[in-house]
């Protein structure tokens, strides 16, 4: 392992990168942490109840709360578990993960720590899923259809078959796609510029995030620390409302670049018209 990957900053950086977005608030609306039985926490975390319990034995996950016989987990433990996995998948051994955790335990509120990385691993969904069945879909966008087109999409996370239904994550999204091949355009065309425009978007994020790490932790820590004290809450809070900030951001310069972009096309398109009558009356 590259020792620029044990770099803590680094982690801090990147662990986006390998971490899903909860389709979920971490909270309900009361503000209350969001509560799992174990087999709900493993599925969510895309773990399993095995490594769940595996990693309690090692120390580097907390307890569940008891409730009778029943041991009630919540998005705090949920964020640990991407931690975790995020670490796993850099090459970190269990054993890493621990001594790593108990490092960057010490001399910090524990409440700070956790706040950090629910902050960090955890991401709302504006929208609230919508669920369809086969039918509804292809009585949506008919012979586009396919199984390519179906296998792209499913890739994409923007259909997620359950069973006998489709849970559809993001039905802007959905809705979108589906105006724009009811005006013609077709479906494997949107995902193709769908998926093209994420990648921009990962890049957008990743500069974005960089930057705030950069000043917020690297002038002060150094690029080979976390950072400390009263820091780490300040750091979770900002992470937290960084989110719609972004979001305003992006919405207003997307917005802003689409009419230039419109109005450009026309500008040629009737440039190229009068071009036209031009040669055709000479």
């Amino acid at each position: 392992m590259k020792s620029s990957e044990r770099n803590p900053a680094a982690l801090l950086r990147t662990l986006k990168k390998y971490t899903q977005p909860v389709a979920q608030s971490a909270a309900d609306d009361t503000g209350k942490h969001k509560e799992f039985t174990i087999d709900e926490l493993a599925r969510e975390a895309g773990s399993t109840v095995r490594n769940v319990r595996a990693y309690q034995d090692r120390d580097i996950l907390p307890p569940p709360e008891k409730r009778g016989r029943t041991g009630i987990y919540t998005d705090v433990h949920l964020a640990r578990l991407k931690i975790i996995g995020a670490l796993l998948e850099r090459g970190y051994t269990l054993n890493n993960i621990r001594d790593l955790l108990s490092a960057w335990e010490q001399g910090r509120e524990l409440n700070d720590i956790l706040g950090l990385e629910v902050a960090v691993t955890s991401w709302q969904n504006p929208s609230v899923p919508s669920y369809l069945d086969y039918q509804d879909l292809i009585d949506d966008f008919g012979d586009d259809i396919t199984p390519e087109v179906m296998t792209k999409a499913v890739k994409l996370g923007y259909i997620i078959p359950e069973g006998m239904r489709l849970r559809i994550p993001f039905p802007r999204i959905y809705n979108a796609g589906k105006e724009l091949t009811e005006a013609g355009v077709p479906l494997d065309a949107v995902l193709t510029h769908v998926s093209l425009v994420r990648e921009e978007v990962d890049k957008l994020a990743d500069r974005f995030i960089g930057m705030i790490i950069h000043h917020l932790v690297d002038e002060k820590y150094g690029d080979d620390a976390l950072p400390e004290g009263e820091d780490v809450p300040k750091l979770a809070d900002f992470i937290t409302r960084i989110r719609p900030l972004a979001d305003a951001v992006v919405s207003d310069e997307l917005g802003r670049v689409l009419e230039k972009s419109i109005n450009k096309i026309l500008v040629d398109r009737l440039a190229n018209v009068l071009a036209h009558i031009e040669e055709t009356h000479d």
